[in-house]
């Protein structure tokens, strides 16, 4: 099946076709590090990973590109706020980033460029920029010049006679048009700045990502991902400068995921529902937020609230759950009909998540699969204590790579939950000998030494002492052999 992508330039699903055979040069819009990234952005960030992901399992070798932002208008207000210089915010916004996108199971960018150590490339894309006419100086400031490029709101729709004041456009009576962005900003007292020739200053929020994008993939290339408030004016003032440098297509395919709200509201700090990644990660694991985060299709609206993290909570643990299901069963040699029918219903639920995530990357269809492939191990272990080794070994390995793909790993749970487990061993050990002390207590020796003999059979030495009964358990890892016998 050809994997098809809905493009937001042009509003509709188009085949992919990468511009070099076998690879897909992505570039992903990055955090601005003046604060901990919030489940707004690790919606985004999840999403762009699971595409990645899933183009790698495709067979492409994907470069994957996404940006840090260490110097904006944010950055120097917090700055101020806070007392920390830009660059002290940058390294420990920076690194809460990267600790939080690897909770979240999130693989590292090939290239993380920070905007602060590529200013001397900026300068010269806004230098040709004004060469070509596209841009002009007021006071030290440098501004695009909208009304030169034709093509200005082909990704949003919004045309220049009918733009509004937004995000990040600066209202300045020199400008030539209201919605003229700016590319370089004269430094003001107690701002960080760099020399150029246009005077002390720093770059736009919009040249930062156009040009590392093209430094590191070139004029064109394939994917640029982000959320849908990253529209407009970001991404439509990136076409503008690259396209209008370049006069090349910018980016080939253009992929937004749609609003994550809280509890029916968009999340914002005067509402008091400001979400950071590590709050959620009081209230839930890393892997249940991953799967709330991709349960619905990113371009779909989700909404954080407890009822929604249970269920996927609860919809983790019936995949965990037949997998422990799947892993207890006893190993045989010969395989039967029935493990042919469960061999048949996994490899379709595998090409049903394959035709799910060909078609614009419908993650909510390609659980459903997976759902389909948990239901037929369950159904099996219901009628059956053993299986063919390589019945179990593939249908393990099928459910556990399409996981991966969702950026899941099933084997998580079994370490998350191996301490807990081990301290209810211990627990059960701690009774069974209190009762066996009882029992010698009342002179009960029988009994007494029949547990002795049941707990050495499974390796488990008990030594009795004036200062009380030890116990030693030689394959502590055997838990199902202990489990078995108690």
């Amino acid at each position: 099946m050809v994997l098809k992508i809905f493009n937001t330039m042009g509003m509709k699903k188009e085949d992919f076709i990468p511009l070099r055979e076998g690879e897909v040069r992505i570039y992903a819009c990055g955090p601005t590090v003046y604060d901990f990234i919030h489940i707004g952005n690790a919606r985004a960030f999840v999403v762009a990973d699971t595409i990645r992901r899933y183009l790698e399992h495709r067979g492409f070798k994907v470069f994957f590109i996404s940006n840090i932002t260490d110097i904006d208008d944010k950055m120097i207000k917090r700055s101020q706020e806070t007392g920390l210089s830009i660059q002290q915010l940058g390294e420990i916004f920076s690194d809460a980033y990267f600790e939080d996108i690897a909770a979240l199971n999130i693989k590292k960018p090939d290239v993380s460029p920070r905007a602060t150590q590529h200013i001397p490339e900026m300068i010269e894309v806004i230098r040709k920029l004004m060469e070509a006419g596209y841009a002009y100086q007021v006071d030290g400031d440098v501004y695009f010049d909208v009304s030169r490029f034709e093509d200005y709101g082909k990704l949003s729709g919004n045309k220049t006679e009918a733009l509004e004041m937004g995000a990040r456009i600066e209202v300045n009576p020199k400008k030539r048009n209201p919605a003229d962005f700016a590319l370089w900003k004269a430094r003001k007292e107690g701002e960080p700045g760099w020399h150029s020739p246009w005077g002390e200053g720093r770059p736009g929020w919009h040249i930062e990502c156009s040009t590392m994008a093209m430094k590191y993939l070139g004029e064109t290339f394939d994917i640029h991902m982000g959320g849908k408030d990253l529209i407009f004016p970001h991404h439509e003032n990136e076409i503008a400068q690259a396209e209008a440098l370049t006069g090349k297509t910018f980016a080939r395919y253009w992929i937004h995921n749609e609003w994550l709200t809280v509890e029916g509201q968009k999340m914002s700090k005067s509402l008091g529902n400001f979400i950071t990644v590590k709050d959620a990660l009081k209230i839930c694991s890393p892997q249940v937020l991953r799967f709330f985060l991709i349960s619905a299709h990113y371009r779909s609206p989700i909404d954080f609230n407890r009822e929604s993290l249970k269920l996927a909570e609860a919809n983790l643990e019936r995949i965990n759950s037949a997998m422990e299901r799947l892993q207890g069963l006893r190993e045989r040699a010969n395989r039967t009909s029935e493990e042919e029918n469960l061999l048949s219903e996994v490899r379709d639920a595998r090409s049903k998540f394959e035709e799910a995530m060909d078609d614009d990357f419908n993650t909510p269809l390609a659980i459903a699969a997976i759902f389909n492939a948990v239901k037929a191990i369950n159904s099996y272990a219901d009628k059956n204590a053993e299986i063919e080794a390589l019945t179990k070994r593939e249908v393990y390995e099928t459910v556990k790579d399409l996981m991966g793909i969702l950026g899941i790993n099933i084997e998580t749970r079994r370490e998350e939950y191996a301490e807990e487990k081990t301290t209810i061993i211990n627990e059960l050990i701690n009774l069974i000998i209190d009762v066996r002390q009882e029992m010698r207590r009342r002179k009960e020796w029988k009994i007494s030494d029949e547990i002795r003999e049941r707990l050495q059979k499974i390796g488990l030495t008990i030594e009795d002492s004036p200062q009380g009964t030890r116990w030693k358990l030689k394959k502590i890892q055997d838990l199902n052999k202990f489990s078995k016998h108690f």
